[in-house]
């Protein structure tokens, strides 16, 4: 038998080096030069999310059986999956942002085009909180995992975990990172170690294995058909709840969606990332949690002690060094996302003296700040992985939450019109939208740490951020370039006809405009979309801010019927063409525009379609 497996073992190394080895003749493999500029492949920001969600394996797994028991299995399996319809949800946001001129930024940016900066200021206080716990929870499990065969002390655990800390700090200020051929390097390295690891735990299971396995369904459907549907619901979110951690990191392919030429680019990521670490995961996490090994006596390095158990002593060294390892790769990307994604939020409102750069062009001061942030909250919780894992478990939730929640927004306010190429069902949106929001509900209940350290953290960045956004919003810049409504009035008053026309057009709508003294095109836009290109001299734009598109309509019409008393005003409304469906606010718009002839009887309106061109 154990020729059988070595023979086994042999031929899944050579198939695996082969793979690893064919990819690595291919040209432009990680990176290639186009238009001026470095780009990374699909490929590269797909492996440096995968490393970054891969840690996970190494206490997501203890974590959800400790909460929910053997129906981690199944509920592991279960959150895969969701994660996979929530990720198709993820690229179409990148197409969005790169449709309004954005790259990068994840759910800070796409929050702020939606909702503005005040949930933004949420959405990177939830940010922070993951990065922040990201580190914490990684550092704690690299020294469980590395010298999970060695005794050692608390004061000396703590000790080696504020040493990662400040040593990975230290890194980083002298500017030297992980780059994309290193991560790639690494998790050759990884796949290999990780894949012999899986095949082992298979290799051992036996009938029981699968009889627990099979158990975890059937336990887990048992309950839902047994119970009232409210019952089922809510152990359904415990469920995903206490599965989620297993899947953190997986915003990230978007937040780097700078890097990359295009979202098209994001969405192979996602689908590499789907049948990767979406299948590895849940897989391996089945084969341990199935296994004899007595799992509440290893939450803490489950993983390697799994491998010492199907291994041997030298195979559990091997995995508990890897495990480290890319741990610490996990620290070093929390240092350099939040570094990231903070001096994006400073240039975004001025704060240039948090952002000041040394010799090396590293972000030291932000960088010393998380240091003795990350230390801070390793010395608060003694270094308790449950503890840090329940607290980061919110953050996740939250942003995820507000994603969704913008994207529905999103849709509701504009339908399909930007987006024509990659859309997503809106019903799915909102089942996981309510998903999201009940396990980020039910965890901020009954995990007080978390929502303590959340909370304060969005108050704090609220408090700042607020305080300073009116004054230093960028909106302010877009806003002065809006033309004057008497410019427009001046324009159609200069006619000596006497039938002016007046049409609506949406900000990047480029319909055939006619140049004449009689006519005038308006673009209303909010000033977080930025203005829109004039396209001629009868096309004017004005902005709008803190109110209704029927009320700066309204606005306007009143401006015109007042200073334009003698003239015949028509004005033309573009004809919605969005289903209702995937664009609920069609209704309220075309109900809000049914009354603009009551307001103003004196005028003309006219609703129209042109065929060829896309109108309002």
């Amino acid at each position: 038998m154990l020729t059988q497996q070595f023979f086994i073992t042999l031929l899944l190394n050579f198939l695996v080096i082969g793979t690893f080895g064919y990819l690595l003749t291919k040209k432009d493999l990680l990176s290639y030069f186009s238009g001026g500029k470095w780009w990374l492949t699909w490929l590269s920001i797909g492996i440096i999310t995968l490393m970054d969600e891969l840690t996970s394996i190494f206490y997501a797994p203890s974590e959800a059986f400790r909460v929910i028991g053997l129906n981690a299995i199944a509920f592991l399996i279960l959150t895969s999956i969701l994660i996979r319809f929530l990720s198709l949800r993820m690229i179409e946001i990148a197409e969005i942002l790169e449709v309004n001129g954005i790259r990068g930024g994840g759910v800070y940016s796409f929050s702020y085009l939606v909702l503005g900066p005040t949930v933004s200021f949420i959405a990177v206080a939830s940010i922070i909180v993951d990065y922040v716990l990201t580190a914490c929870l990684s550092t704690v499990s690299a020294i469980e995992n590395g010298m999970s065969f060695f005794p050692m002390s608390d004061l000396a655990k703590f000790l080696f975990e504020v040493g990662i800390v400040w040593l990975i700090a230290g890194l980083n200020i002298l500017g030297i990172k992980e780059n994309a051929k290193l991560t790639f390097g690494i998790f050759i390295v990884a796949a290999i170690i990780l894949i012999n690891l899986l095949f082992a735990g298979m290799y051992h299971a036996d009938v029981a294995s699968v009889h627990t396995m099979g158990k975890s369904f059937t336990d887990i459907g048992g309950t839902l058909l047994t119970g009232n549907w409210f019952n089922g619901y809510f152990f359904v979110i415990v469920g995903v709840s206490s599965c989620i951690l297993a899947y953190s990191g997986i915003e990230s392919v978007v937040q780097t969606a700078s890097l990359v030429k295009s979202w098209k680019e994001i969405k192979k990521a996602y689908t590499f990332l789907a049948w990767t670490v979406g299948l590895f995961t849940p897989v391996l996490a089945a084969v341990v949690l199935s296994s004899n090994i007595n799992i509440s006596h290893h939450e803490t390095d489950l993983i390697t002690q799994f491998a010492k158990h199907v291994g041997g002593i030298p195979f559990g060294y091997i995995v508990g060094i890897l495990a480290s390892v890319l741990l610490m790769m996990a620290v070093n990307t929390a240092y350099v996302a939040s570094s990231e994604l903070m001096e994006r939020v400073a240039h975004h409102y001025g704060f240039h003296w948090i952002i000041k750069t040394n010799r090396r062009q590293s972000l030291y001061r932000l960088h010393i700040a998380n240091a003795m942030f990350y230390t801070f909250i390793i010395y608060l919780t003694g270094g308790n992985q449950t503890i840090l894992a329940e607290m980061y478990a919110i953050g996740l939730l939250a942003s995820f939450t507000i994603n969704m929640g913008s994207l529905l927004l999103y849709r509701y306010k504009i339908g399909t019109k930007e987006s024509l190429e990659y859309n997503t069902s809106r019903i799915g949106t909102l089942f996981i939208f309510l998903i999201m929001l009940s396990c980020f509900l039910y965890l901020g209940y009954h995990k007080p740490y978390g929502t303590i350290m959340w909370s304060t953290v969005t108050a704090l960045f609220l408090f700042v951020g607020l305080k300073y956004a009116e004054k230093w919003a960028p909106e302010k810049k877009e806003i002065q370039q809006t033309d004057s409504p008497m410019q427009m009035v001046f324009h159609l008053g200069e006619t000596d006809a006497e039938s002016v026309h007046v049409y609506f057009r949406r900000p990047k709508e480029h319909g055939h405009r006619i140049v004449n003294q009689e006519s005038v095109y308006i673009s209303l836009y909010h000033p977080r979309q930025g203005i829109p290109e004039k396209i001629s001299e009868n096309h004017f734009r004005f902005a709008y801010q803190g109110k209704t598109l029927f009320q700066a309509i309204t606005e306007i019409l009143y401006a015109l019927q007042y200073e334009l008393p003698h003239k015949k005003i028509i004005v033309h409304l573009g004809w919605p063409t969005s289903s209702w469906l995937d664009r609920l606010s069609t209704g309220v718009m075309i109900f809000s525009l049914t009354h603009l002839p009551k307001y103003f009887p004196r005028l003309s309106f006219v609703l129209e379609y042109h065929g060829g061109e896309h109108t309002h």
